[in-house]
């Protein structure tokens, strides 16, 4: 038989003339079908064929086909999804010969810049649930090689553990954006411009009502070379509000541009909650600042991202593939926090860890708890009534992250991991910001350096990615596979292997054993591993 595995690593033999590819052709799981045949396609003279090995679905991918062209990375039907992948070099065109060769190993940024233009692997440019694919020029930059050595599913898993990592390593501006655009807009009795003075913006939309104040800004621009306009901007890069207005604070926040700042300043608590669009806090970078001096500059004071040393965290959605992530993440962080509440809807956060959670660990369940009353006082008991210095939200849900802002200590950080569409509203008290120094930060994705991170990680040993496996399938098992993970059946992660031979249903780990006895005796003390992959590969590739 030769060395099958050898063979397949190595991408020896004829290419197929065919290839298949998983589509989702609209919107809705309903729009699910099988994978379909394709041409094989060919390099061009600068650019790669390469065959996708492993695919590691994502609950992003349910998002696509559940919110359709409402999914601000989908830009029409069909998808391709897949964007935690890893891929081996299949062919090269002849510019490219020099540097690349079949057999060659990647991992991919799901995040590039094509054109111009901000594209996503798996979104809107085709990704890892086809066989093959074509990567031109401009997506070079984005491979990141991996060892030989190193398995197909530990390598696609580390693009969600890159994410991971990116939501502890976010900064941002705490200035005026040089250049941008700047709306004053409120009060403005008694503030001054402090430090602000030494920033350099565009311009300056004024919609103030103090005179004085007024005046100072003024003077000020005319020394700076600022640019004055009256009245509101359509699109604004910084938003400043002068006093406690909800009203003009949720204007505010709606005329935002992407990675944009909203600072309220204010001596009085605001008279009601501010509806804040979650979904943009998420996927367009924003920040919130606030202060109670009546100082330009002293609401912008740096954002912390990363989890307190010593601190209280809450994990809220823990028992999923990624909050276990960022359970593992704080509890092998040096230096992590001293107590960690870990919730989530279902207890099974508490059935990952519980043998070995230590004793900053505490575990709450919906399920457990009955209702949201229980549920907040025992949160409220096991911070001693100080709340939490961190709360990193895992689970998509608007009226728990309504809920989770309640309980933020004074400079706490609530990290909104989990993505909701855009429009979702959440209202909190603002007051807390400008007030109390509570912030709220959100991320999307990961950068080229955050997944080289992660791979290093991978590859020295410290992180066991393979460990998070739940359940592996072949591609013609997608439809079934994201199902699966829009009904969250699995803890875990499910792998997908799209060049297998053979059909794979989708199989939970711990059942291999009735589908593919030979690799389920290469388990890892139950676990997903090395072993267990190159098996499954000499079985069915």
């Amino acid at each position: 038989m030769g060395d099958l595995l050898g063979d397949y690593r190595k991408v020896a033999g004829p290419l197929p003339r065919e290839h298949q590819v998983w589509r989702l052709t609209g919107p809705g799981l309903s729009a699910l079908e099988p994978p379909v045949g394709e041409p094989l396609p060919v390099p061009g003279r600068n650019e790669l064929l390469v065959r996708h090995d492993a695919v590691s679905v994502c609950f992003s991918d349910v998002k696509i086909a559940r919110l359709g062209l409402d999914h601000p990375r989908v830009r029409g039907f069909p998808v391709v999804p897949g964007h935690e992948v890893a891929l081996t070099v299949a062919a090269v065109g002849p510019e490219l010969s020099d540097a690349y060769a079949p057999g060659d190993r990647f991992i991919v940024q799901a995040n590039m810049t094509l054109g111009g233009v901000a594209r996503t692997y798996g979104y809107d440019v085709r990704g890892g649930l086809a066989q093959y694919a074509v990567l031109g020029p401009e997506m070079l930059p984005y491979l990141l090689p991996v060892r030989p050595t190193t398995g197909y599913a530990e390598a696609a898993l580390a693009e969600p553990w890159a994410c991971v990592e990116a939501a502890y390593a976010v900064s941002y501006r705490t200035t005026w954006r040089p250049g941008g655009t700047v709306w004053l807009l409120g009060d403005g009795a008694g503030v001054e411009l402090g430090d602000a003075a030494g920033w350099r913006p565009g311009r300056v939309h004024l919609d103030v009502q103090d005179t004085a104040f007024a005046e100072r800004v003024r003077e000020w621009a005319a020394v700076s070379g600022v640019e004055i306009v009256a009245g509101a901007p359509e699109s604004v890069d910084d938003a400043v509000v002068l006093g406690p207005d909800p009203d003009r604070v949720e204007r505010a926040l709606a005329a935002l541009a992407p990675n944009g700042t909203c600072a309220v300043i204010t001596a009085e608590p605001l008279p009601r909650r501010v509806r804040v669009d979650v979904g943009r806090l998420h996927y367009d970078g924003l920040a919130l600042f606030g202060t109670a001096r009546l100082d330009l500059a002293a609401a912008y004071t740096p954002i912390r991202t990363e989890l307190t040393p010593g601190g209280r965290l809450w994990l809220l959605g823990a028992g999923g593939p990624m909050g276990r992530m960022h359970m593992r993440r704080a509890l092998q962080r040096d230096g992590g926090p001293a107590t960690i509440v870990a919730t989530d809807r279902s207890g099974r956060a508490a059935e990952a860890f519980g043998r070995i959670a230590p004793a900053v660990l505490t575990f709450l369940s919906e399920r457990e708890c009955g209702d949201a009353e229980t549920l907040a006082k025992r949160l409220n008991d096991a911070t001693g009534g100080l709340g939490f210095d961190d709360i990193v939200v895992i689970a998509p849900v608007a009226e728990a992250i309504e809920a989770a802002f309640e309980h933020l200590a004074d400079g706490g950080v609530i990290n909104l991991f989990a993505g909701l569409p855009r429009g979702t509203c959440c209202a909190w008290d603002f007051t807390t910001i400008a007030h109390r120094g509570v912030r709220a930060i959100g991320t999307s994705g990961s950068s080229v350096a955050h997944l080289r991170g992660a791979r290093d990680r991978i590859e020295n040993g410290v992180l066991q990615p393979n460990r998070s496996v739940a359940a592996v399938a072949g591609l013609d098992a997608a439809p079934d596979v994201l199902r699966a993970v829009a009904q969250g059946r699995f803890g875990g992660k499910v792998v997908i292997f799209p060049n297998l031979r053979e059909p794979l249903p989708l199989t939970p780990v711990g059942e291999l054993a009735r589908v593919l006895p030979s690799v389920a005796e290469l388990l890892d003390r139950g676990h997903w591993s090395l072993a267990a992959e190159e098996e499954l590969l000499r079985t069915l590739t």
